[in-house]
Parts: C-alpha cells; sequence; structure tokens
C-alpha cells in the first residue's frame, strides 16, 4: 500500500517533503496531503510545513489499544498477503504447524487450507472455522473464548499445547521493539510461551506498522525466536538486535497500491 511505503520512506529518510513523495509515487500534492493526514491520525508521523517526520524521530511509541478484527485486517492487507505468502516457503510437507491468532496468521491459514500435506493446530477459532471448510487437516485447541479475537485461551489450551511437538510456530504480535515482541491481551501469553516452547522453528510474522512499539505485555526477547517475516526492512536499532539474537529478517516487499 502507498501510506506503508509513505511511512518506511519517512523512518529511512527521518523527513519527506510532500513534492518528492508525490514525485516518488507519481500522485498528485494534494494525495499525498491526504495521505500524511492519515497518517499522522493514526500517530506513524508527525505533520510539518512542505512535509513530514517521523514521529519524534524515531523513539519508541506505546501502540495503540487493541483494534476489533475486521477494522485490523484491512489494515496494510496488502503487506500482510504478501507476509502470509513468503511465510508459506518455510513449510515443508508432513510438518506440524502451530498457528497463532492475528490478522497476518489468518492470511496465512486461507494459503494453508489448500494444502493437505501438513497438520495445522491452532487456538484461532475463525483460522478454525476457514480452514475446516476445506481438505486440510486442522486441530483445534480447546479452552475459553476470548470473544474479542475469537480465540481459545486459558490452561486447557496450554497445557494440550504443551503435550504436542510442532515442527514450525507462526507467531502473531501487536507491536516490535529493539527489546523484543509484543502483544495486548494477558489472556493469550502464556499459549504463546507455550508455541515458542513447543517448536523447533519460531517465526514471527508482522508488518512494518508494528515496528518501534511497544505494547502491555512483552512475549519475549528476540533470543526466543527464529525468524521475522515482514515487508520492510526494520529500523537500524531493530535490525542490530535481531542480528546479535541471530534471528533471520525475510523480507516480503507488498505491491503498491496504484490508487
Amino acid at each position: 500500500m502507498r501510506k506503508a511505503r509513505i511511512e518506511q520512506l519517512i523512518q529511512q529518510n527521518g523527513s519527506m517533503s510532500i513534492g518528492a513523495l508525490a514525485s516518488e509515487f507519481n500522485v498528485s500534492e494534494m494525495t499525498i496531503r491526504r495521505d500524511l493526514s492519515e497518517l499522522e491520525t493514526r500517530g506513524h508521523i508527525q505533520r510539518t510545513h512542505g512535509g513530514a517526520v517521523i514521529e519524534r524521530m524515531g523513539t519508541v511509541r506505546q501502540a495503540a489499544e487493541e483494534r476489533f478484527f475486521d477494522e485490523r485486517r484491512n489494515t496494510n492487507r496488502a503487506a500482510k498477503t504478501a507476509i502470509a505468502r513468503k511465510a508459506m516457503e518455510l513449510l515443508a510437507a508432513s510438518q506440524a504447524v502451530a498457528l497463532d491468532v492475528g490478522t497476518t496468521n489468518y492470511e496465512l491459514a486461507s494459503l494453508l487450507a489448500e494444502r493437505t500435506d501438513i497438520r495445522v493446530f491452532t487456538n484461532n477459532l475463525r483460522i478454525a472455522a476457514l480452514m475446516g471448510q476445506s481438505q486440510a487437516e486442522i486441530y483445534l485447541l480447546g479452552g475459553r473464548v476470548r470473544q474479542k479475537e475469537m480465540s481459545l485461551c486459558g490452561p486447557v489450551a496450554v497445557d494440550q499445547a504443551r503435550r504436542l511437538w510442532f515442527d514450525i510456530a507462526f507467531l502473531g504480535v501487536s507491536a516490535v521493539s529493539s527489546s523484543g515482541i509484543f502483544d495486548f491481551a494477558f489472556e493469550e501469553i502464556e499459549l504463546k510461551h507455550a508455541y515458542i516452547e513447543r517448536a523447533k522453528k519460531r517465526v514471527v510474522l508482522a508488518d512494518s506498522s508494528k515496528f518501534d512499539q511497544t505494547s502491555l505485555i512483552q512475549i519475549s526477547g528476540f533470543e526466543e525466536i527464529d525468524a521475522l517475516v515482514t515487508d520492510a526492512q526494520p529500523s537500524a536499532r531493530i535490525v542490530t538486535a535481531l542480528e546479535a539474537a541471530g534471528v533471520e529478517i525475510i523480507l516480503a516487499p507488498a505491491v503498491p497500491d496504484p490508487n
């Protein structure tokens, strides 16, 4: 999406003028002004006379409160689709896959629904319903329903996950900073830990809008994960922390929005 790419350019350069952005995307300055206004409303950038700068010159910020699934799913949709397609390349036949909650994992599930050579374990009711309409082999962990996310959580789900071994776990997060990965919901943290503990390979799926943020609770540091699949290069401080922890950065650039 164009707005996501605008934010990336401002992050990389520290600031960008309206004229330079209009030239970069071959659109009118009025279109760029509208894009910048929306990004400023979201808290991602700060408007200046004739352009924009990254909010607080790139310092870590607190993520906004958790939004409902449908709203989140339609945000940065192209980036999430690209990340899901790249994540598919990490899968081999006959693997046991743990699929966490989250909108990017939901995009991945829509692709996995065509696979009959893997087993998918999830605590996400939306994913189970989506994949349950196909011939894919899907297992749903039990537990208490968290209505806002339509996920199953609590000691029953955690106990079930800790009885299994996964070849790969795909983790959803709400924020990524140089300190690690974060989420909003206390209820789901223990199950994320179980996925991390019981998987041979731990992969975070996160679009670049989540970078340089923290949220309510830290899931783990980067030493607990093996790879990050994202649509754009993270900031220098996140890259430094990822490299120090030996985490592979896998880029999946989104197809630009022509509008």
